[in-house]
């Protein structure tokens, strides 16, 4: 007789003791630059003050330890099978709720922000990668809360859950059930079968390129805390910056090599292992990546000729801003150079439609993906030849690999949900009194985790002027894009629920 599962209450309490007492370690790691660039903060221990943030973050951070401490301990010791599937989903969907409400304490106690909703839409888009923010100057605010800011898109980005899954053995749990949830996708290679070992090695890749880039920026002339904070955005495709003018105020070098490691941060991190393995006919051979790099050169050759032809800009100068701001929508980064909304129109729709593809799966890029994109193709063209010749056996293949109908179902409604979600939060958007041109451009930039949308949502302008309502839409819209729909929606199936 069906009726309503039982959820292990013990298993998700105890998790989210885990990722806060991770999430406090992080915040109070802040600590060191906002008492660097403020040597005299210990005399200003005062909570409100936007110009100091020591105490705060201090404060902040021991709460949520403590939080998560007791959660931990308080809660039974829990065996390999204590995480069944809804458990996983659960924990999941949560997790990203629960660390944002807790990572948005700094924001509200040292006064950068001064209401919640604005302090839970700036971390919630740091967590997912979004990158969309509320703040119109940047650089006015404390050292600290802005390194916080942008180690919420390093902790987002890899995953926090991908984190855990390298501690929960030691303490007794399985992290399988997390790790399907936490990264769905259409058929991620295994890189080792124990999950653990897994999430060690995406993590190890992870810190390498974060610590290459933030070497190759400093050699460029960024300081340490600029160069940390740039290279978390990239890595995790964010695109949180430091300077109100996001990277267009650096020199050339600087944005050649953003561009080069947002590239590399779409890429699938599962080809990241087969480089550092040597198997470079795997990585030569892989569809998606072939096609990934293809839409990002045909669109920076036609955008970087409508930059020639119609603003005169130099040869190199169109390439590298054209290149820049390709890759940066298509990976979802959301790093600016350049006002594209003074551009010529065509760049304007090839840019918006950009924001639809995404990086590669298994990256910590946003969007419906390049593979996914890829099997509609396959698959509608397939369907053509199958009505020429009905009796023909024709399955689609990726990779060489013949692809089951499972996953074409799966994508096919991934696809239809995708755009579902989008033409209805455009329409919510605009009865909140959004014009058009912002109502989609905000909801696109949301649901692909990308940040810069089109309106009053631009490259140079930000989210503070969008109603209360429609910021937590927008806060939706990030959750949904970041555990790509399934994860989220399958918790508003009543089949989920039932035994």
């Amino acid at each position: 007789m069906a009726g309503k599962t039982r959820i292990n209450l013990n298993a998700i309490l105890k998790i989210m003791g885990i990722l806060l007492i991770i999430e406090g370690v992080f915040m109070i790691s802040s600590l060191g630059f906002s008492a660097w660039y403020d040597p005299d903060c210990l005399s200003h221990l005062r909570f409100f003050d936007p110009l100091h943030d020591f105490l705060p973050l201090l404060v902040s951070g021991s709460v949520i330890l403590f939080i998560g401490v007791i959660l931990w301990l308080s809660n039974k010791k829990l065996d390999q099978n204590s995480i069944g599937k809804r458990e996983g989903y659960v924990i999941v969907s949560m997790a990203w709720v629960i660390i944002s409400l807790f990572g948005a304490i700094p924001f509200m106690l040292s006064g950068v922000t001064d209401n919640y909703t604005d302090a839970f839409f700036e971390t919630i888009s740091g967590f997912t990668t979004t990158g969309a923010t509320i703040f119109s100057d940047i650089e006015s605010i404390p050292k600290g809360i802005l390194f916080w800011r942008s180690m919420t898109h390093w902790i987002g980005g890899m995953g926090i859950i991908v984190l855990s899954l390298a501690i929960l053995p030691i303490l007794g749990i399985g992290g399988m059930q997390l790790f399907v949830a936490e990264v769905p996708g259409v058929t991620p290679d295994k890189l080792h079968p124990r999950i653990t070992q897994t999430a060690k090695r995406l993590w190890i890749i992870y810190v390498i390129l974060t610590l290459l880039q933030t070497g190759l920026l400093a050699l460029g002339g960024m300081s340490l805390f600029d160069s940390l904070c740039h290279a978390f955005g990239t890595m995790a495709t964010g695109g949180f910056s430091t300077r109100n003018d996001s990277i267009a105020g650096f020199s050339p070098y600087i944005q050649y090599v953003i561009t080069f490691f947002m590239i590399m941060a779409g890429m699938s991190f599962t080809l990241h292992y087969f480089v550092l393995k040597g198997q470079f006919k795997k990585v030569i051979s892989n569809e998606e990546l072939k096609h990934y790099l293809y839409i990002i050169l045909l669109s920076t050759g036609m955008i970087g000729i409508a930059l020639l032809l119609v603003q005169n800009q130099s040869v190199e100068s169109a390439f590298r801003n054209s290149l820049f701001q390709v890759v940066s929508i298509v990976t979802t980064t959301g790093f600016i150079t350049s006002d594209y909304l003074l551009w010529p129109y065509f760049t304007w729709l090839l840019l918006f439609l950009l924001m639809f593809t995404g990086g590669c799966a298994g990256s910590t890029g946003g969007g419906i993906k390049i593979v996914r994109i890829l099997l509609l193709f396959k698959n509608s063209s397939m369907e053509l030849k199958r009505i020429v010749h009905p009796q023909a056996i024709l399955p689609v293949r990726l990779n060489g690999k013949s692809i089951s109908q499972g996953i074409i179902f799966n994508v096919l409604a991934f696809f239809l949900i995708y755009i579902i979600i989008f033409a209805f939060g455009s329409l919510v958007m605009s009865m909140l009194g959004l014009e058009f041109e912002t109502a989609i451009g905000s909801v696109a930039a949301s649901l692909g985790n990308i940040g810069p949308g089109l309106g009053m949502v631009g490259p140079v302008e930000n989210y503070s002027a969008i109603p209360t309502a429609g910021k937590w839409i927008l806060a939706f819209f990030m959750l949904l894009g970041r555990l790509e729909l399934f994860t989220v929606l399958i918790l508003f199936s009543v089949a989920f629920w039932k035994r």
